[in-house]
């Protein structure tokens, strides 16, 4: 499949649908780090509704991921999937609070270093 083919044409509606139908791998980086970063796979699938992709990266090493603004209840964090077109899937990849220093103070936007 050649690049241009691997970038859904609306990455927001694939991640979201992937998640609904629970097309999704969980990384063992994920799996690792939700646990000391308070967050859990309910919270990510129940936040589906609020995404908001905050940063492309179309040639990322394996599949094209996505940096994720999500929210449950009270709670605000991101979350990066990358992309499996081909085979109808999302792998989660990590998933963290944003830093205030770090983000705006709605969270979707990087401070400038």
């Amino acid at each position: 499949m050649a690049d241009e083919d691997m970038v859904p044409p609306d990455p927001l509606a694939f991640i979201q649908r992937c998640v609904n139908e629970r097309r999704m791998f969980w990384t063992y980086h994920v799996n690792m780090r939700m646990g000391e970063r308070a967050i859990t796979r309910g919270q990510i699938i129940d936040a589906v509704d609020s995404y908001k992709i905050l940063e492309a990266y179309p040639k990322d090493k394996y599949l094209p991921s996505y940096l994720v603004y999500a929210r449950a209840g009270s709670i605000t964090f991101h979350v990066l999937f990358a992309v499996d077109r081909r085979d109808q899937n999302v792998r989660v990849v990590t998933a963290y609070r944003p830093e205030p220093t770090q983000w705006s103070s709605d969270f979707k936007t990087r401070r400038e270093p």
